[in-house]
């Protein structure tokens, strides 16, 4: 595998897209004045002339997955020269729908409601997704949307994966047991106090009243699937409370093992990832370019016999019908979804009251949170392709570097990238 960078796109005047270059001769252009930076994320130049050429059809490759989407652009002689890996924040999304659904509800327990609860809007489209299923699709839309206009794209790549769930959970699972679920013959607490062998799952003990005891917290994007569910006595149940399984029994490795073990593999990610498999297949096939698809098993056949590492973005490079494949970098664009900012005009504290006034859109003209900037005057000078966290009207900035949040005169900054949802790094 070679240690250079992701290729550079090229445009024309017309801003064509041309055949992406080498890094090298991106900067040789550059220092050459024949050429300008046209987008920092991903790396674009535009030449100062039009170019008359044939473009190489590229291939782009796409691998969906639930927390995280693989890409990789390939040529006609199997060469890949751009990696990208977009991060999701479907988890996000849910819990700020879910603070917003317990908003309102208190609000209309408390008889203070600010409108009706309504049940004559209830019916879906056909194909509708939750709006964190949706995010999904959405996003390797964009992405395929905006590489498609920086290069020579002439076809699309997918790899259409199943997650058969019951097998994920017993690999054992053949005929009738398909169409006998997890509990049956049994009601949920019943089952729970045989799964657990009549005992704490935590402490063990077992002459005590047991409760049933969520594994992941509901607060924490668990689910009220049996997978999930535990039997555990009052005392550990109340220290538990909203904490991590892995945090509250880091103390005991051997009992979070059994635990885990024992609670089976979570099916979170295989139901979001059959959920959205064929709404994003779907959505490209309109683009009008040609989409080939692939399975889970040929991708992963691919890799291994090629002896590649396991990653998104290689296993997108893997799908199809591969030959051979020569890997020109091994440094991916990590491109993470951060929204466009919140659209409430009002915040409000935890009982659902208004706890600011109206906040301006624009507390400073020209700035806005999620520019991404270099610092070049100040303390703080020398800080590169930093993200603004907090964009504040009397002109000092929070900016995220790290860990640490710092702040920064707006007369110190120079903008890299304007906002535009995502946050880049490598």
């Amino acid at each position: 595998m070679s240690n250079s960078t992701n290729y550079v796109f090229v445009l024309d005047a017309k801003k064509k897209p041309l055949a992406p270059c080498q890094p090298a001769m991106a900067r040789s252009l550059l220092k050459a004045g024949k050429a300008k930076v046209f987008k920092r994320y991903p790396f674009t130049i535009i030449l100062n002339k039009l170019v008359d050429e044939e473009n190489q059809g590229l291939q782009l490759k796409i691998d969906p997955g639930s927390k995280q989407t693989g890409f990789a652009m390939v040529t006609q002689s199997e060469e890949v020269i751009f990696a990208m890996v977009l991060i999701h924040r479907g988890q996000q999304i849910k819990n700020a729908l879910l603070r917003r659904r317990t908003l309102r509800r208190t609000r209309r327990h408390r008889k203070t409601r600010y409108r009706k609860c309504r049940f004559l809007n209830r019916k879906r489209k056909k194909g509708w997704l939750p709006p964190s299923l949706r995010h999904r699709v959405l996003t390797v839309e964009t992405w395929v949307n905006r590489l498609s206009q920086l290069s020579p794209v002439s076809s699309l790549a997918i790899e259409l994966v199943k997650f058969d769930t019951q097998k994920i959970q017993n690999p054992e699972i053949s005929g009738v047991e398909y169409q006998q679920g997890e509990l049956f013959g049994y009601d949920v607490r019943e089952y729970l106090l045989e799964k657990w062998g009549r005992s704490c799952a935590y402490c063990g003990a077992t002459d005590t009243p047991l409760e049933v005891e969520h594994i992941i917290p509901r607060s924490k994007g668990g689910s009220n699937r049996v997978s999930n569910l535990a039997i555990a006595c009052h005392q550990c149940n109340q220290n538990k409370g909203a904490i991590d399984i892995r945090e509250f029994l880091k103390d005991q490795p051997s009992v979070l093992t059994h635990v885990l073990k024992v609670a089976k593999t979570p099916l979170k990610d295989a139901a979001a990832v059959n959920s959205t498999r064929t709404s994003i297949f779907e959505t490209l096939k309109v683009k009008g370019l040609p989409v080939v698809t692939g399975s889970g098993a040929g991708t992963k056949y691919n890799r291994r016999r090629l002896n590649l590492p396991k990653e998104h973005w290689i296993d997108a490079a893997c799908i199809g019908e591969v030959e051979k494949l020569t890997i020109l970098t091994n440094q991916p664009l990590v491109v993470t979804a951060m929204g466009h900012g919140c659209r409430q005009m009002v915040q409000m504290d935890k009982y659902g009251f208004p706890r600011k006034g109206y906040k301006a859109k624009k507390p400073v003209p020209g700035w806005k949170t999620g520019d991404i900037i270099n610092v070049v005057k100040g303390r703080n000078a020398g800080l590169k392709g930093v993200r603004i966290k907090t964009v504040r009207s009397k002109g000092n900035f929070d900016i995220r570097h790290g860990d640490k949040i710092l702040s920064v005169s707006r007369n110190h900054i120079q903008p890299v990238h304007r906002r535009d949802g995502y946050n880049y790094s490598f």
